[in-house]
């Protein structure tokens, strides 16, 4: 009589192999799709001219303390008005109102998409400076606030909403 021993099985049908390669096989594809995110994107934020725009930071700082040695401060309000404008008022004080011109630079930053950033020009006298702009989306926007001759400037935050008070 022959004795039977324990079946002997493939290696393909364990368990233990599978799990193991598992680990390998993950590490693979994530390699592959950081790999093709990488050749896809863009790489807006690398440079080729550093150390000009370092120079700029440091003419931007400059025009920054200049504001505050003139005791510049900011008041900024957006009204949403009909057929999809916004109008914006501007409240500028310094601490010498000569120093006050009589036209401001104004550019709105959208926080992640530059193709709707704005640039004003806008017209007031004694500190008071206003306009409307039309299809200025509802969200957060940077505001840097400038003389026409570029000396001074001043950054804000600004929040535009709906007629409604809300998000679009």
């Amino acid at each position: 009589m022959q004795k039977e021993g324990p079946s002997v099985q493939p290696w393909y049908r364990h368990r233990w192999p599978w799990i193991l390669m598992a680990g390998p096989f993950i590490v693979v594809v994530a390699g592959i799709v950081t790999a093709w995110l990488a050749i896809r994107s863009n790489d807006a934020l690398v440079a080729d001219d550093y150390y000009k725009q370092g120079l700029s930071i440091n003419r931007t700082l400059e025009r920054e303390r200049r504001a505050e040695m003139l005791g510049l401060e900011v008041t900024l309000s957006a009204v949403p008005e009909a057929n999809d404008a916004t109008r914006l008022d501007v409240v500028l004080k310094a601490r010498d109102a000569a120093d006050l011109p009589t036209r401001i630079r104004m550019l709105l930053a959208h926080p992640t998409r530059g193709d709707l950033d704005r640039e004003l020009l806008l017209d007031g006298q004694a500190g008071h400076y206003g306009g409307v702009v039309r299809a200025l989306q509802a969200t957060h926007w940077k505001v840097l606030i400038e003389d026409e001759a570029r000396s001074w400037r001043v950054q804000e935050s600004l929040t535009v909403e709906t007629k409604d008070g809300g998000q679009r």
